[in-house]
């Protein structure tokens, strides 16, 4: 049922049980003052069949990239879902199971964890992942406060760079940690490094950067890792997992800690969720990951089996030892990502990504070539977004890319002041060569 009616009938049965005249008699408690503020006029109820038909209409109002062509970006991505994820993922045991407290009858939960942490160990290349987080977001500011307990050091330096909203999410988990935040310079699109040494060396306890940058931006990090290595600094790395199967790896490049969003591992766009949050790192650091881990043991018979083998939460330990009050993995998001990771293997996850970074250069050269357009960071290298100065008002150039059923990209003066008359595009291995085209004929018409 979409919901319970209840007849007239069914209330007066209810009300007598109840011992009351009227359901208003269940309020008497409220001052009659907030009631009179609360007299919200509603229409009378509809039947099933009305209701339905009236909520078919609202959501037939909204514009999805299953019927517009999507160049939106930003950390949520128009990326191909094979069918077999949403079939798998749609089983009711997996569909409706609970966190796996109890190893002896959730084995197929704990086996797919497993598989999970064990794929993005291979394909970020580091040592240990949990069992995810809530999203991106959070899992990197875990991961603040993760490197700041273990080196006892309360500051953080931050590229500007990472993801606006992962920034707003930093700064309010460590707004009453004591933790301060301190940012990095930027220039022409990625984040400056020139003085890093000396920021080191003032009580940093941990370097976050995030590559490819919110601009798409692919960071120069040759030697980042050493410098704060040598300061006994911790190096965390915020990625795009699908960018991970051709560019360098968190783990090649040194990273400590390692995080992603991972929206794009076969997860549907949907108005900001559920997604999930990537969480790994250095096998000496794994008592100190928020979460928990799955491990694979055997039982008293020899027989392979799976169990909950570290849950740092204050739930399970001490609370003082605690390091998260994490208290759920998003267990089927995390299954449809190993899932989509299975189905493509090594070799598509390459496709996939070489795909990506092929059409979005095609796609920035053809708009690079319209008059009163232009690349904003053009020495940056860049994977599958990239920002173009206009030579109009993004904001115009999305409404009334709307109506032809495109949706631009990103107005990125939505977030800061400085970066008015940029916008920032998405490629995935979805747009075809002929989307692109009309994409570019479609701005020809503002070119000057």
């Amino acid at each position: 049922m979409h919901y319970v009616p209840n007849t007239p009938e069914t209330e007066r049965e209810i009300l007598e049980v109840l011992g009351i005249q009227r359901f208003e008699d269940l309020l008497g408690n409220i001052p009659a003052s907030i009631m009179q503020k609360c007299n919200i006029n509603l229409p009378e109820p509809l039947s099933e069949p009305e209701l339905v038909k009236h909520m078919h209409s609202l959501a037939g109002k909204n514009k999805h990239s299953g019927e517009n062509v999507s160049f939106l970006g930003g950390g949520a991505y128009d990326h191909f879902v094979p069918a077999v994820v949403d079939f798998l993922i749609g089983r009711s045991e997996f569909y409706t199971a609970y966190t796996p407290y109890q190893p002896e009858v959730s084995q197929g939960t704990l086996q797919s964890i497993y598989e999970y942490q064990s794929m993005l160990c291979h394909l970020l290349d580091m040592e240990v992942a949990n069992a995810s987080m809530y999203d991106g977001a959070t899992a990197l500011a875990e991961a603040a406060i993760m490197a700041a307990g273990i080196t006892g050091r309360k500051r953080i330096l931050v590229s500007p760079l990472i993801h606006p909203a992962a920034l707003d999410v930093l700064l309010t988990y460590v707004g009453n940690r004591d933790i301060e935040i301190v940012m990095l310079p930027v220039s022409d699109g990625l984040t400056d490094f020139k003085g890093l040494e000396g920021q080191l060396q003032a009580g940093i306890g941990a370097l976050l950067v995030q590559s490819p940058n919110f601009f798409g931006n692919i960071e120069k990090l040759a030697g980042v890792a050493e410098l704060t290595r040598q300061q006994k600094a911790l190096l965390i790395l915020s990625v795009d997992p699908v960018s991970a199967a051709l560019l360098k790896t968190p783990g090649e490049l040194g990273a400590d800690i390692a995080v992603a969003e991972g929206q794009p591992l076969g997860i549907h766009q949907s108005f900001g969720g559920p997604y999930l949050g990537i969480f790994t790192a250095r096998n000496d650091l794994i008592r100190k990951m928020p979460g928990r881990i799955v491990g694979e043991t055997e039982d008293i018979d020899g027989k392979r089996g799976y169990v909950l083998v570290l849950q740092t939460r204050e739930q399970h330990i001490r609370r003082e030892k605690a390091t998260s009050n994490i208290c759920s993995n998003q267990g089927l998001m995390a299954l449809a990502a190993t899932i989509y990771m299975a189905l493509l293997g090594k070799t598509g996850m390459r496709q996939v990504a070489n795909l990506c970074l092929n059409n979005s250069h095609y796609l920035a050269q053809k708009i690079a070539a319209l008059p009163g357009f232009e690349l904003a960071f053009e020495e940056a290298p860049f994977f599958k977004e990239f920002v173009v100065r206009t030579p109009v008002a993004p904001g115009r150039i999305i409404a009334e890319a709307l109506q032809n059923g495109i949706f631009a990209g990103i107005d990125l003066g939505c977030f800061r002041p400085e970066w008015r008359n940029l916008l920032l595009i998405a490629v995935t291995e979805k747009r075809s060569r002929q989307e692109m085209d009309d994409f570019v004929k479609f701005l020809s018409k503002y070119a000057q």
